[in-house]
């Protein structure tokens, strides 16, 4: 059969083909007819491949000739080359038939960006389907290989690889934004910018410099860009400042992402208007909690507090309340207020500041969960048997009175060490069923990708970086997130069983050949890998890999194989949680989802509001799903920048210091250039040059990943650990350079 598909696809290819229905192909490939059933299911899978189409008349044509056009948004890389994602929801798309599920990504050549930016919706052409020709013949006749000894090295097989798709930009259909970051230079008379993205021209023309002085960071609108290979032109909208004056480096990160700092009038007048005082007829339709132990548990620098919890044990169980904060009780659907929170998606939080989703008065206060005063909430009551299995659960409107705002340190030593009086009780109570839930959870699939998260501590008054802090992830940390994950379940659950148009948190199965490009990176660390399109071959890899040096390795490694979780009004299940019903229930202060999951549920509460909000029809819905999940992209982008800026100072600050600081490191990749590595504790990469590797002949072992020092019998591999100083920090570029120390 892969003889007659190759055959089929060139005869299709040919100059002189003429569209073809299936019997007419049949007879010029002589088919015979005990084959014509295996004819059909290759058509049918040459067809869902993206590689012929059907056309008029059930005839069947080449893909190549049928141009397919997409729309989607187009994302940089810091090579200069992007990737296309196309949007699913868009009905242009689906009736391409293009296989828009399977290629959810396409390559776009730097050469073929046209004048799009980053972020910026475009109409793409697929130019390409397929294995690029480069990659089927790059290990063809591959010269054998020999060790010094004369031995011959042992070289990886061939791969398999997958099929890809590639494509041009043909128009832009909507900037993300007009302005680019970049610093302002002048040399004679002529003056432009020089942007701080890379995949973009070196300068741009200036008509106007908007008193923009040499060395400066400014904010330039492009009003002018013919094609890639000439320079863009535009004109400066703000002068930023110089990247040493406090702040301005945040500053630029808030203008090139586009994040709303200032609400405006009618925003703050809507939120000054909302009474802090609760109506006792509100108060009396609600379940009264206020006698109960309910309390929170945050970080201890939180000034939001969506959520606060209460566990009780039963005979046979546990019965759980998780209440979060009401904040579809104050913010209606169509006012000022909810438009402008649906327009940013969620909170930002930046390295020295958080730009709030709401107002501060609601966010930080009337809708905050704060300790010994009456909030309003909407409740999960759930019920668990010794398994962690949940026997029933309903939801209602409540009012509470937390009895105590713990931080995760005080909640942890609590857990660990007793005391604590009643509110140390309740805490343990709450542990031991979410440890249960825990051990349940991953016994049903799911993946432990947790990552150690490091902080940025700046000087209040500077905004320097003074201390670099690693997060620590413990049982008080679990706890609450295993009380989420089932209130996030159980709501999900009750709006499919209740056929309630909602907000859904969707991570899809990821593709099978990613898995495998992944599965040959953890053989050359060492472990042993089995299928990985099951589940329980990953969960034993990540469990070979815990605790060992290249476990976050791994980790990233698997991570990046997996599909983007999004928001969709279609429920496709979570498969990194390995849920089939999952949504964002828990956070309504800082995620517009969770305030549209809210105003559903209020439908199928025990004790509804008189008016339930009704929730935009499914394509509107749809249209804020994939707006929002394009707001929660930026924002992370935004405040991962803001943390590698600061650690940048950081370490630039640590270089120029008279003390020598060392660093335990672990190395993440061998190339010919050097080795690449990774300040463990701090999250840091950076490259070891190959010129600054110890003293002596280095030779580059590729399918080993490693250099050797034959001579010292010395090894430098992939996972290894080594220790390394800072040799230079390139604070524009983000880049580190370090050196090994030599150990005895």
């Amino acid at each position: 059969m892969d003889q007659l598909r190759r055959q089929l696809l060139k005869f299709m290819g040919g100059k002189n083909y003429r569209p073809m229905d299936k019997s007419e192909l049949a007879r010029k490939m002589g088919v015979q007819s005990g084959e014509r059933r295996a004819f059909r299911i290759l058509l049918s899978k040459l067809e869902k491949e993206g590689k012929i189409v059907i056309g008029a008349k059930s005839r069947y044509k080449i893909r190549e000739r049928a141009q397919t056009v997409l729309v989607g948004v187009l994302r940089f890389q810091q090579n200069g080359n992007g990737w296309f994602f196309p949007h699913l929801a868009d009905e242009g798309n689906v009736e391409t038939g293009f296989d828009i599920k399977k290629y959810d990504r396409i390559f776009v050549d730097c050469r073929d960006m046209g004048v799009a930016l980053d972020g910026d919706i475009v109409s793409l052409k697929v130019t390409r389907v397929g294995v690029p020709k480069w990659k089927k013949y790059a290990e063809k006749g591959r010269r054998k290989r020999f060790d010094r000894k004369g031995k011959e090295v042992e070289q990886k097989p061939e791969r398999e690889h997958k099929d890809e798709a590639a494509g041009k930009v043909l128009k832009v259909l909507e900037r993300k934004n007009p302005t680019v970051i970049g610093f302002y230079r002048e040399e004679g008379q002529f003056c432009y910018v020089e942007p701080e993205e890379q995949a973009l021209p070196p300068g741009i023309d200036l008509l106007e410099a908007g008193g923009a002085k040499p060395g400066q960071i400014v904010a330039v609108e492009i009003t002018q860009w013919t094609h890639r290979q000439a320079a863009p032109v535009g004109k400066v909208v703000k002068v930023i400042g110089y990247p040493s004056a406090p702040g301005v480096d945040i500053i630029s990160v808030i203008h090139k992402h586009r994040l709303r700092v200032e609400f405006e009038p009618e925003v703050q007048k809507e939120a000054e208007a909302v009474s802090e005082q609760i109506d006792d007829q509100e108060i009396a339709r609600r379940e009264d909690w206020r006698g109960a132990m309910v309390l929170t548990v945050d970080p201890g620098d939180a000034k939001d507090h969506d959520d606060a919890v209460l566990v009780e044990e039963t005979g046979d169980g546990w019965k759980l309340a998780v209440h979060i904060a009401d904040v579809s009780h104050y913010v209606r659907p169509h006012t000022a207020l909810d438009k402008e929170a649906e327009l940013r998606g969620n909170s930002t939080y930046l390295v020295d500041r958080v730009l709030p989703m709401l107002p501060e008065k609601l966010s930080n206060n009337v809708c905050s969960l704060r300790p010994h005063v009456d909030r309003l909430t909407k409740c999960a009551v759930m019920e668990f048997d010794r398994t962690g299995a949940r026997t029933s659960a309903y939801f209602c409107d409540a009012v509470i009175n937390s009895k105590a705002k713990l931080a995760y340190e005080e909640a942890q030593v609590f857990i660990k060490e007793g005391g604590g009086g009643e509110v140390g009780d309740a805490i343990r109570r709450a542990w031991g069923l979410a440890d249960v839930l825990r051990k349940r959870r991953f016994d049903m699939g799911a993946l432990d990708l947790d990552f150690p998260e490091v902080k940025v501590v700046l000087d209040e008054q500077s905004k320097k970086p003074i201390e670099v802090q690693k997060l620590v992830y413990d049982e008080s940390h679990q706890m609450i997130e295993e009380f989420m994950l089932a209130a996030n379940e159980a709501v999900a659950v009750e709006l499919k069983m209740k056929r309630r148009n909602a907000m859904h948190r969707i991570h899809e199965d990821p593709d099978a050949d990613r898995l495998n490009e992944f599965a040959e990176i953890a053989r050359i660390h060492g472990f042993q890998v089995g299928d990985l399109t099951n589940k329980k071959h990953i969960q034993e890899l990540l469990r070979q890999a815990k605790g060992q040096a290249v476990e976050q390795s791994i980790k990233l490694g698997l991570l990046k194989s997996l599909k983007r979780a999004a928001y969709s009004i279609e429920g496709l299940g979570h498969y990194g949680l390995a849920k089939m019903d999952y949504c964002h229930f828990t956070s309504p202060i800082r995620r517009y989802a969770d305030l549209v999951v809210h105003r559903a549920l209020q439908h199928v509460l025990v004790n509804p509001p008189e008016k339930p909000d009704r929730l935009p029809k499914s394509a509107k819905l749809e249209e804020i799903a994939q707006h929002i999940s394009d707001t929660e992209r930026n924002s992370a982008e935004a405040e991962n920048a803001t943390k590698r800026m600061k650690m940048m100072e950081y370490l630039y600050d640590l270089s120029q210091s008279d003390k020598e600081v060392s660093f335990e490191a672990l190395i993440t990749d061998v190339r010919r250039m050097g080795l690449f590595v990774e300040i463990t504790d701090m999250s840091v990469k950076g490259l070891v040059k190959r010129e600054s590797l110890p003293r002596g002949n280095w030779d580059f072992e590729q399918n080993i990943m490693a250099y050797r020092n034959y001579k010292a019998k010395k090894e430098l591999r992939l996972g290894q650990k080594v220790r390394v100083r800072i040799q230079r920090v390139d604070v524009e570029k983000q880049l580190v350079d370090f050196v090994l120390i030599e150990q005895g």
